[in-house]
């Protein structure tokens, strides 16, 4: 992907006039409402009372960060520590016939330590309890763990590592979907099927007997690598009392703790997970951390020394889990004025040698393919397979944008088998209130489907924009015929419309009842005690305003501790656009409550934050510790059949429209993205600023996933495992993009918000196959639109 190179950098400035507030509707806020910073008196501690919800307060990590003074794992200094290295398989299936240390190595000062060393059970707890965390008689994919080893020289400990000889006797791999469904080679059960799942509404016979036109096609994604920019690391040590410490780079220091406890057969209390520092995660953190975490402790529990096992960027990209390929096959019944009348997909992700958490995945997948749309009628089959390739596992999205991207194209090719306009035929069937999903959830408040579509249609002037491109390409194409033009270029605008269910699907987020808490520290400030982790989106500051304003003390006030396992309560993992709405929510309401208590204690109203903190450290003196925890506890009203895959699966949905503008070279494939516009549902944005980073940051992933980010299999491994061949688009690569924040209230949501970190990945991939298609004509039905894709369509459209 190219793009113009940005100049004078836009964030602020677009996130301030961006920040265009949805005016209809007597839930949404005016658009001429301005966002304004809390008064001089009100952030010193006057007498007025903060209010920093909705001001982009400034961000409490950033200062930290921009200076240097941010200690990443790899910044920490541990006494005699030990680095750790992984031995890999560089087969993809076969049994491990035997390993070897080199004799002519000098192995003195060596840890090695393999599946014989673990104290309790093989496995990395998760799901299921398939994966081991070294592999002990048989490899199943490429890159698998077999041994480690650790020294207090790193190019010792790399040396140690390459002088380790493993012998494996190969197996037939299964390295493809098509392979693994035909099961000739069994690698799970009959059929390879890890993980199905059906979700059925209405009489679908009926629904395709009565409809006019019956659309079908088959839709193609690939893997996608996390590239966060700190790569995988974690260190860990044994305390004097005999506690296994273990700190690190993740983002759910639960999963770890759960993991350890397990693997080192250790009661809870003596196993401590701390988060350090995290430099971006997007998914890629939330279970592999475990695995890298197993490693350091298992080096350490046997050397008797601390250990930190940090991974190269070869090793990680080669290693770590990514987003799950796959396909899908859509058939649509439609009425000939555009209506949808009934949907039947078939849906098949690639969960790789492990199961790690492709049936969540899967889910969210599944419960996403009909897109934010009325399907009367429908039939969603879906199934997880096993391959020899690394597992796959969490990436921003959990599978919707998968499904989605398929939806997305159909709902266009759709329109073009029936001569409509895409607007138009979105518009005929987005969702609104009182709609029903495929799984039966009666949609009841916070639908702005139509109207994100809306207000991304009216910014980018989409009738207008799609005349003025239709003359732009005409007089291309005669300025070729003449021989004047020095390039064959055309130019496209492509729109989608997306929605994303926030927080864990079903009965998830009962089961895992997260907790929050808040206490007062000795000065009188309030301290946040969650488990849910900074990993750049500004987790820190958005509990810093919602404690703030809640309480009555400025953002800025507000303590926030590190994620600690002896210290914090489980709030569940940092994913699934949770953070805020269910774990703000949880600190909103402990907030509440301790203003209260302060208040009962002074018998009176507190006048102001100066009030609210001295009146805080006299009744910690006066009484002792004071601390509020709550529990989650299910909305009224909503309802989940695990079994039945029915009833609620969230409890709210947000929603996104994209539109996308790119310029096509007809001659080298080489798309260009021109202009990006989207408009999405937050419910509430508590940081304006933040809201649209994550915005731009999403769509500019999803962007990347569209048209560059392509991993390359070679006989089971990752060929192209470093930055120089796998492509991601940079700032400089990045196009302008307008964020159009709409603000449609949960009532279920700390004032209304609702997520938005992974809503924005789900858009941009089917507005760039649509902008694609309305430039050249040729409609393609996978990613990455690569310009060897995109010359190959061109040439089987000129051959039609």
């Amino acid at each position: 992907m190219t793009a113009p190179r940005p100049g004078t950098p836009r964030r602020v400035a677009r996130a301030r006039a961006a920040v265009a507030r949805a005016a209809p509707g007597a839930a949404s806020r005016s658009a001429a409402s301005v966002r304004r910073l809390p008064s001089r008196a009100a952030r010193s501690g006057g007498a007025a009372r903060p209010r920093p919800v909705g001001a982009s307060v400034a961000r409490r990590e950033a200062p930290d960060k921009v200076t240097g003074r941010a200690r990443y794992v790899d910044d920490l200094r541990v006494e005699g520590l030990l680095h750790g290295r992984t031995v890999r398989s560089e087969t993809p299936r076969g049994r491990i016939v035997r390993v070897e240390l080199d004799p002519a190595f000098d192995w003195r000062g060596v840890t090695v330590a393999d599946w014989k060393n673990i104290p309790g059970e093989n496995v990395v707890a998760l799901i299921e309890d398939d994966q081991p965390l070294l592999a002990r008689d048989e490899v199943r994919h490429a890159e698998e763990a077999i041994l480690l080893v650790a020294h207090h020289d790193p190019e010792r400990a790399e040396a140690a590592r390459r002088a380790v000889r493993v012998t494996v006797e190969p197996l037939e791999p299964v390295l493809t979907i098509e392979a693994s469904l035909a099961a000739r080679v069994r690698l799970r059960g009959e059929d390879n099927v890890q993980k199905q799942i059906l979700i059925e509404r209405g009489d679908l016979e009926a629904a395709f007997a009565g409809a006019d036109r019956v659309v079908e096609g088959e839709y193609r994604f690939g893997h996608q690598e996390h590239i966060y920019i700190e790569n995988q690391g974690m260190l860990a040590e044994r305390a004097a009392d005999g506690t296994l410490v273990v700190r690190g780079s993740l983002q759910c220091p639960y999963y770890v703790h759960a993991a350890l406890c397990r693997v080192f057969a250790l009661p809870p209390e003596r196993v401590r997970v701390i988060q350090t520092v995290t430099g971006g995660g997007f998914g890629g953190k939330e279970e592999y951390p475990s695995m890298i975490g197993g490693h350091a402790a298992l080096l350490a529990w046997k050397s008797g020394r601390p250990v930190r096992v940090s991974y190269d960027r070869l090793e990680d990209i080669a290693a770590t889990t990514k987003r799950h390929p796959g396909l899908v096959r859509v058939r649509a019944g439609v009425m000939a004025d555009g209506t949808f009348a009934a949907l039947d997909a078939d849906i098949v992700l690639d969960g790789g040698a492990y199961v790690t958490l492709s049936p969540v995945v899967l889910s969210r997948g599944a419960i996403h393919a009909g897109g934010p749309y009325r399907w009367p009628a429908a039939r969603i089959r879906a199934r997880a397979v096993a391959t020899s390739t690394p597992p796959n596992g969490a990436f921003r999205g959990f599978g919707a944008p998968q499904t989605q991207f398929a939806i997305e194209c159909h709902v266009d090719r759709i329109a073009a088998t029936l001569g409509l306009d895409p607007l138009e035929v979105r518009r005929r069937n987005a969702y609104v209130a009182g709609d029903v999903t495929p799984t039966g959830q009666v949609l009841r408040e916070s639908v702005s489907a139509r109207e994100v579509l809306e207000r991304t249609a009216a910014a980018v002037r989409y009738a207008e924009a799609r005349a003025r491109i239709a003359r732009e390409n005409a007089a291309a194409a005669a300025a070729e015929r003449a021989g004047r033009a020095a390039r064959r270029t055309r130019r496209g605008l492509g729109l989608s419309l997306v929605h994303h269910g926030a927080g864990f699907t079903g009965s998830g987020e009962a089961k895992l009842a997260s907790r929050a808490a808040l206490e007062i520290a000795p000065d009188g400030r309030p301290r946040v005690l969650s488990a849910s982790t900074e990993i750049g989106q500004g987790t820190i500051t958005v509990f810093s305003q919602l404690v703030g304003e809640a309480l009555g003390v400025p953002a800025e006030w507000v303590e926030v501790a590190t994620p600690d396992t002896a210290l914090v309560p489980n709030s569940g993992p940092t994913v699934a656009s949770r953070t805020l709405m269910v774990v703000g929510g949880l600190l909103e309401g402990c907030a509440r409550d301790l203003r209260a208590q302060l208040e009962a204690f002074a018998g009176r109203p507190l006048r102001d934050a100066r009030d609210v903190v001295a009146t805080a450290r006299r009744r910690v003196r006066a009484r002792g510790p004071l601390r509020i925890e709550r529990r989650y506890r299910t909305p009224e009203g909503l309802s989940w059949d695990d079994a039945a895959y029915r009833g609620d699966a969230y409890p709210v949905f947000s929603y996104a429209a994209c539109a996308v503008e790119v310029e096509v070279d007809l001659d080298t494939g080489e798309t260009r993205v021109l202009g990006v516009t989207s408009a999405h549902d937050v419910g509430r944005a508590v940081h304006p600023v933040l809201v649209a980073g994550q915005i731009e940051g999403g769509l500019l992933q999803g962007l990347g996933w569209a048209l560059l980010e392509e991993v390359r299999w070679k006989d089971g491994r990752v060929w192209n495992a470093q930055l120089t061949n796998y492509i991601v688009p940079t700032a400089a690569d990045a196009p302008p993009m307008r964020t159009l924040l709409v603000e449609n209230p949960f009532s279920g949501g700390p004032h209304g918000a609702k997520g938005v970190g992974e809503l924005p990945m789900d858009a941009p991939a089917p507005a760039v196959i649509a902008a694609l298609a309305h430039a050249t004509g040729a409609r393609l039905d996978a990613i990455p639109a690569t310009p060897e894709r995109l010359l190959a369509a061109l040439a089987r459209e000129a051959e039609r």
